[in-house]
């Protein structure tokens, strides 16, 4: 069972290195380490999404009790909104997770998830229970409480609903049952190959009910002070959550920073009694673990000698602590501690570490040349007694580290051809809506996947060896930013970027199929070809191609032919080289606040072929949060030009616009909406048309600035029920019937949602032309306002517009183009 142990705490490592920039402990960093390296205690936060944590109580966790500190995701977050782009899905969920990194890197704990996909909002755990296979989700949590071994569960929600989302309320059902079922050998007994059956010694609620309502009765809770300033960070713990807490930028979930008293409320749920403190009869220094008396000693004489402008002098006491380690009976905390001794020698010796390679991207098969170097920054004496590369690779000779004498020296070696390219773990496989597929097992749970290629560096203090692995980065120098790190990706030779998701074909015509073919190596010809289902054909049939340089791209346009009846398929482009075919694309996404983050999707689309109708041609959009409908307008054949707040603001002609569009959440996000309503609202009386999707009303952010030419407000109602059922309470309203004549079928085949984010509230002057509403709700008319205002129209309108066109969904196509061209 050791082996799997050292796996997970090596990749722990692994991932903490491969941040944006690389980070040494100062002395104050140094000191916390000491104080955690003497506390052994464990505790375990569970809730269903980033941001859900409470960063202000993780960080009093990690940094107060100096327990190890772990927050369990359910989902990456796949299925929210996003604030600083328009990544949605998958892509969200990458973006989502390593923002949870990037918290975690601030507050000090770690990040798990199970394989739970966020398949969006849900009103109850009985829905999301059955969209994510209960049982799969519930040995996930199990399998990280056995590997994670916590004294103390927390819970953000409550089994009650009052959590609001289902996602929430299942999260908690999962703790409750998960406490039980990680102590029991007959549940998921395959586990038990790896790690043992665990019993945490208590889970508790982390009641919210304050938050709500200022006089809620807690009774019955244990309060716990959590707003302590830690003079060793120089922060209180409500100024570390706001840092952490403002990490989880895509969900616009930026935060101030608190100092002062804050009381968390804590209810009992299961296990043992609790009197006055979360950890009561739980013992957190190191009599609690078997052999561990002298590593004890050893660890608080480090500590209590510890001298801030001579961190080194305690570099004798760590090493005799690390060879206490031999007597220590468990293994669990055996290697934790290993693992922890490691880092305090290299930061108190002052130790820098790295292995770059000259190029950030290589293709399996291919040369590799990094360059090493290490240097010890102490009067401690340090051999470097070897550095062996990826793949077992040749060692360096033994040297003796001298003071501020940089080692440094190259290595080439050729990567194996069959190296796997290094996509994240969770999106190796097709995946079903609630669960991602994970074949190795070792992988679940993992925040991320562990480093494609790293580097060995066996270092000697005193004759006590030492291994570090160290990921291989790719390091350049950013005219702005200065120095940056990036990881290494492992592409394949070539790469093939669609230029949509999903193609329309509004009638029998065809249309163009853009593809961008990228080298990943030198002297790539071949043949690239669409891979068609019947009856859909492409001119030509394949095109030739030769790259003659690494990242060298060419541009390939391909006629897609349509067949005469409505169609949904799928076409796959497909390079073939030297027989071997290829077919996944490259995508890149690049955030200052996260690493950049690299993903080989397989380069699908979906192909639509339908009947719409469509007369006018300019239509005018106002950017908001992010979202592609834009883009697929333009595939119907409008032109859209974006209305920039310049023009806006500079007297820009409206009149030539059909249409003007307004992007997701753009009233809440950009504070000069309001400065356009009153040329808004006369481009309307003077003719045009105004639609305007969802925005919130909630914490995060209200809507800044009136919306239409009579009042409504935006609610909080909405329909998940991709399938829910529409009804035309005005059949004969004008949005239902021209250009397009809607009916029950163009509400087939939505994704995700059907709306969010209804009006309420509204004034009499608008029509409701639709009503729906989840099962064994009531029916809500907010989906929808249109009002004729002077000559033209104004509509806003919460169907999830935003997820469908991109989705290439033909109804919500139909009904966009008719709200767009109402009245024309």
């Amino acid at each position: 069972m050791r082996k799997p142990l050292i796996l997970l705490l090596s990749i722990i490592l692994f991932i903490n290195a491969s941040k944006a920039q690389q980070q040494s402990l100062n002395s104050a960093g140094i000191l916390l380490a000491l104080k955690k390296l003497n506390t052994f205690g464990t505790a375990l936060y569970i809730a269903a999404h980033p941001d859900d944590e409470n960063t202000r109580l993780i960080s009093w966790l990690a940094n107060e009790k100096c327990v190890r500190t772990g927050y369990l995701s359910m989902t990456r977050g796949d299925g929210g909104q996003n604030l600083i782009g328009d990544q949605q899905g998958e892509l969200l969920g990458l973006i989502r997770t390593q923002e949870l990194l990037a918290a975690r890197r601030v507050d000090g704990a770690e990040q798990f998830f199970t394989r739970a996909n966020d398949f969006g909002f849900s009103k109850n755990p009985e829905e999301t229970f059955r969209i994510w296979n209960k049982d799969s989700v519930l040995a996930d949590a199990v399998w990280t409480i056995r590997k994670f071994r916590p004294d103390v569960m927390i819970t953000r929600f409550a089994t009650d609903g009052s959590g609001g989302h289902g996602h929430h309320t299942a999260s908690a059902i999962l703790a409750e049952e998960a406490f039980v079922a990680a102590a029991d050998p007959n549940r998921f007994p395959e586990q038990l190959k790896f790690v043992k059956p665990w019993q945490a010694k208590r889970l508790l609620y982390n009641n919210a009910a304050r938050f709500w309502n200022p006089n809620a009765d807690m009774t019955g809770n244990i309060a716990t002070e959590v707003g302590q300033f830690n003079p060793m960070l120089g922060k209180s713990y409500g100024e570390l959550a706001g840092e952490s807490r403002s990490m989880h930028k895509s969900q616009g979930f930026g935060s101030a920073r608190t100092r002062g008293s804050v009381v968390e409320y804590f209810k009992p749920i299961k296990g043992d009694a609790i009197d006055a403190d979360i950890f009561d009869g739980i013992d957190l220094s190191a009599n609690r673990v078997d052999g561990a008396e002298t590593f004890k000693q050893w660890a608080k004489k480090a500590e209590s000698e510890f001298l801030a402008d001579e961190p080194a002098t305690i570099v004798p006491d760590l090493l005799e602590a690390y060879k206490a380690l031999e007597l220590i009976n468990d293994d669990y905390w055996k290697e934790l501690k290993r693992k922890e001794l490691e880092s305090l020698l290299i930061a108190c010796s002052g130790i820098y570490l790295e292995a770059t390679a000259t190029e950030y991207a290589v293709t399996p098969g291919q040369p590799v040349k990094l360059n090493i170097s290490a240097i010890n920054r102490s009067d401690v004496l340090v051999t470097l007694e070897k550095i062996l590369s990826p793949q077992g690779g040749n060692s360096s000779p033994k040297k003796q580290l001298d003071k501020d004498q940089a080692h440094k020296e190259e290595k080439t070696f050729t990567l194996n051809a069959n190296l796997a390219y290094n996509n994240p773990y969770w999106l190796a496989e097709k995946h079903s809506e609630g669960l991602f597929t994970v074949k190795d097992r070792m992988l679940i749970g993992l925040a991320e996947s562990p480093a494609a290629l790293q580097v060995q560096f066996v270092l000697s203090f005193s004759g006590q060896r030492i291994t570090i692995n160290k990921p291989v980065l790719y390091r350049w120098v950013d005219p702005v930013d200065g120095e940056l790190y990036r990881p290494m990706q492992i592409t394949p030779p070539v790469m093939i970027n669609l230029d949509a998701k999903a193609y329309v074909f509004p009638n029998k015509s065809s249309r163009k199929v853009n593809i961008v073919l990228k080298a990943g190596k030198e002297n790539c010809a071949g043949l690239l070809k669409l891979d068609l289902p019947q009856n859909w054909r492409s001119n030509p049939a394949s095109i030739p191609f030769s790259l003659q340089n690494k990242d060298e791209e060419q541009n390939f346009e391909f006629e897609v032919i349509p067949p005469s009846e409505n169609s949904v398929a799928y076409l796959k482009a497909v390079a073939e080289i030297d027989g071997v075919k290829y077919s996944k694309g490259q995508t890149i996404i690049d955030y200052k606040h996260i690493p950049i983050q690299t993903l080989f999707l397989e380069a699908e689309a979906k192909l639509v072929r339908f009947d719409l109708n469509r007369k006018m041609q300019n239509i005018g959009y106002i950017k908001g949060a992010g979202d592609e409908v834009p883009h697929s307008l333009e595939q119907l054949g409008y032109q859209v030009k974006f209305l920039s707040d310049a023009m806006l603001s500079n007297g820009v002609d409206l009149s030539v616009y059909d249409a003007i569009v307004v992007g997701i959440r753009a009233y809440n996000t950009n504070d000069r909406m309001k400065h356009y309503y009153s040329k808004l609202m006369n481009y309307v009386k003077n003719g045009g048309n105004l639609i305007v999707q969802y925005n919130t009303n909630n914490f995060i952010g209200g809507v800044k600035s009136e919306i239409g030419p009579y009042p409504f407000a935006i609610g909080r109602d909405r329909v998940t029920d991709e399938a829910a059922e529409v009804r035309f309470d005005l059949p004969k309203h004008k949005v239902l019937n021209s250009p397009n004549k809607i009916t029950a079928n163009d509400f087939d085949g939505w994704i995700q949602e059907r709306g969010i984010y209804f009006a309420s509230d509204w004034d009499k002057n608008y029509e409701t032309p639709l009503s729906l509403n989840d099962p064994n709700e009531k029916s809500l008319l907010g989906s929808t306002l249109i009002t004729k205002y002077g000559k033209g129209h104004f509509i806003y309108s919460g169907l999830a517009f935003f997820r469908e066109l991109p989705a290439g969904v033909p109804g919500a196509y139909r009904l966009f183009v008719n709200m767009i061209e109402l009245g024309k």
